[in-house]
């Protein structure tokens, strides 16, 4: 009789439960169906278009493998690889060990505590076009910076003009404009973590540097994936800072040029869409690459 009642009711659960998942599904339909044709969709039109010869005119004819063989053999895409690899390997580190440095220091009880956070968080919902433009006033040869090193008698160099700053320009452009919003994202993870860790720490005598070394960092460490993660994917991305501060040339002789804006060259300036496709595809398995590599060093699960 036991036995006789539970399966009736047993039943009534799952069909409960495929109820609650159809409503589920339902309610996230609309978001399935956005990214589906606004990500998915044309990711796999890319990969589609990364083995054809189309030049926006004329009937797209698939050529398979042809196109990474000859992108491979171009001088101007290695060196945006170059470029785009040395940008994030210097900004994405810089960036977090300055995020994590001010938000540690903005989460003691300090006054006007408030408004640094929002001082330092402000460049992050400003305007890259905007900001680009301030740093182009500021690295001019004839800019604020060289105006300032003069005043110590140092004569500046020509900071967006020189191949040899034109990069680094960009590079601090990028740290000044990102650091904001991933110290609110440490922010968030420094308060999740327990108090009373912080105060058996200081009864066994342990000093502030010990507490950071083997408290903060390790319990920060899914705050540092995500923000290791999200600032590798925007530094390889980087496209609108050196768009804006060469003036879609890459410049000068091809100090600035980055995968995406050769992508974006080759499919608009040139008409290449094969190549800028293939490029493109690169760039996601190089990204892809990257983020495995990182969830293995820092995904895996902390324990308390």
């Amino acid at each position: 009789m036991a036995i006789a009642a539970w399966e009736p009711r047993q039943g009534g659960i799952k069909r409960w439960r495929r109820q609650e998942a159809s409503t589920a599904y339902l309610f996230s339909l609309p978001t399935i169906l956005l990214l589906i044709g606004f990500s998915l969709g044309p990711a796999l039109y890319a990969f589609y278009l990364s083995g054809v010869s189309w030049n926006l005119l004329n009937t797209a004819h698939w050529v398979g493998l042809q196109n990474f063989a000859q992108l491979l053999n171009m001088p101007l895409f290695w060196t945006s690889v170059q470029n785009s690899v040395v940008f994030a390997a210097i900004v994405m580190p810089t960036q977090t060990i300055i995020a994590m440095i001010f938000a540690v220091i903005l989460n003691q009880n300090l006054p006007a505590r408030g408004l640094f956070r929002l001082a330092f968080f402000f460049p992050s919902i400003s305007s890259s076009a905007v900001t680009s433009l301030m740093f182009m006033w500021i690295f001019n040869k004839l800019g604020l910076l060289n105006g300032f090193l003069g005043v110590f008698g140092v004569n500046g160099p020509d900071w967006i003009g020189n191949p040899q700053y034109a990069l680094s320009a960009i590079m601090i452009l990028n740290i000044w404009s990102t650091s904001g919003y991933f110290m609110v994202i440490f922010l968030a993870g420094l308060q999740s973590i327990p108090q009373s860790l912080h105060e058996a720490a200081m009864i066994d005598g342990a000093s502030s540097f010990q507490r950071f070394m083997k408290i903060i960092v390790p319990l920060l460490k899914p705050s540092t994936f995500f923000i290791v993660v999200m600032g590798m994917i925007g530094t390889l991305q980087m496209f609108d800072q050196s768009f804006i501060i060469s003036g879609g040339t890459g410049g000068p002789l091809n100090s600035t040029m980055t995968i995406a804006l050769f992508i974006y060259q080759e499919i608009f300036s040139y008409g290449n869409v094969g190549y800028g496709a293939a490029a493109t595809v690169f760039l996601f398995v190089l990204v892809l690459g990257l983020t495995i590599l990182t969830n293995r060093w820092l995904g895996k699960p902390i324990d308390y």
